[in-house]
């Protein structure tokens, strides 16, 4: 997994307006084909009209959330990239879609035109990365609930010129948003579609459950496996008591900006406190206490030699430590914490 860097972000964003004539900073407009299209509604209503933009990357990753009022013809191909070397589609085919490279998969039905009782709207992130590998994700799902791969993939067809584009010739279709970028092949866990999520979750609580994941140290990389070091989502009595010791827990807390940077703020610093739970089990609780020290200091070892090291843009500044002793004959697992407070400078000319 590749977490977006700081400097990489949508840089196209539309929410409804006319994509040749977007708002916001740092926000490039799209070149349009056809006339077939207006804003009903905070919608960019399309029913023959494309817009495509030409990068100099060879990397892209497309968003989109729509919906069907006039069904496209089959084959009506909604989204496009193309690197020079290889090129992926998602083409309409009712109320599924299609991802078509070197071979066509299709989705389960989808209720694209939002039919059915309690209709869930569909989001569409269309991925291609320099090798010509395409993944379709659908309303932002990577595994099911059997942990299945819910996602579409597929290798590229050979390509002709680097180009992104969207859009339709036939059907009505509502795009309530599009937001791309070509600075990555990013998954939903990579780049999140609002900036906000991405600073928070991503790059600081997934890529801290990254940092430690990668540790070459002794006891995090021999007690841990990757199931093992998780962010805390969900950390219900429910939820520990069908997991097995050793463990670790990510979660964020105490997130807020103290001061902004510049004048209108356009940049701020921004404080995060990371939690990081270990919890272990031994022999003896002395054993669990000492196992999940070892397994704590290697954490702050690691993400002390690893993590906030540039003092302008990105510091670890602070943290405390709190070591569990046993109070109560009956506890056999011990759970220390240690919290990590990072402040970071971000552009905020990025939404």
């Amino acid at each position: 997994m590749t977490i977006a860097k700081t400097e990489e972000f949508w840089n196209h964003r539309l929410n409804g307006e006319d994509p040749t004539s977007p708002t916001g900073e740092n926000n490039t407009a799209w070149s349009a084909t056809g006339s077939g299209a207006n804003e009903v509604n905070k919608y960019w209503v399309v029913t023959d009209a494309r817009y495509n933009v030409t990068p100099t990357t060879n990397e892209y990753t497309i968003f989109t959330v729509i919906e069907y009022t006039g069904v496209p013809d089959n084959d009506e191909v909604l989204l496009s990239l193309d690197n020079g070397s290889k090129k992926v589609e998602v083409k309409a085919f009712g109320q599924k879609v299609k991802l078509v490279g070197a071979s066509t998969v299709t989705s389960d039905d989808l209720d694209i035109s939002m039919a059915e009782d309690n209709p869930v709207p569909l989001s569409l992130r269309l991925t291609l990365d320099a090798s010509g590998n395409a993944h379709l994700y659908l309303r932002e799902i990577i595994e099911d609930d059997d942990a299945q791969t819910a996602y579409l993939s597929v290798a590229g067809a050979t390509g002709s010129s680097r180009n992104v584009a969207w859009g339709n010739n036939t059907g009505t279709v509502k795009w309530a948003s599009v937001y791309m970028t070509d600075m990555g092949a990013f998954s939903p866990l990579e780049l999140a579609p609002s900036d906000l999520a991405t600073d928070t979750l991503l790059r600081m609580g997934l890529s801290i459950v990254e940092n430690l994941r990668n540790s070459r140290r002794a006891h995090l990389k021999t007690h841990l496996d990757a199931g093992s070091i998780r962010y805390g989502y969900d950390i219900s009595q429910e939820m520990l008591s069908r997991s097995i010791p050793p463990f670790i827990h990510v979660l964020l807390r105490g997130l807020g900006s103290p001061t902004f940077a510049a004048l209108g703020g356009g940049r701020i610093d921004q404080e995060y406190d990371v939690l990081i739970y270990v919890t272990t089990r031994g022999t003896t609780y002395e054993d669990a206490y000492r196992l999940g020290l070892n397994i704590l200091g290697e954490c702050f070892d690691e993400l002390y030699t690893t993590t906030g090291l540039n003092g302008t843009t990105d510091s670890l500044y602070e943290y405390q430590l709190e070591l569990q002793s046993r109070l109560d004959d009956e506890v056999t697992i011990c759970t220390h914490l240690l919290t990590l407070t990072y402040m970071r400078r971000l552009n905020m000319r990025h939404r």
